[in-house]
């Protein structure tokens, strides 16, 4: 493709237990120093990482209230 912008992959693991991959911790860093620039709030790289976390809960939730099995209604 001519004219594309490079695109690079980056796994980004999070564990409940905090233990995050270094790459993705880097990345996920850079990121929010990006929007943090753009937007001049320094707080936005921590923002980005609280984010994350309420999309995990969030989905975490998701997932809890699924494996419930509702029972058919007569």
């Amino acid at each position: 493709m001519s004219g594309s912008l490079p695109l690079q992959f980056v796994s980004v693991v999070i564990n409940n237990n905090n233990d995050n991959n270094a790459p993705g911790r880097v990345f996920l860093s850079k990121l929010g120093r990006k929007l943090a620039d753009r937007s001049g709030d320094e707080r936005e790289i921590s923002f980005s990482f609280q984010r994350l976390s309420v999309l995990i809960q969030r989905y975490n939730a998701i997932l809890l209230h699924d494996c419930f099995v509702k029972e058919e209604e007569e």
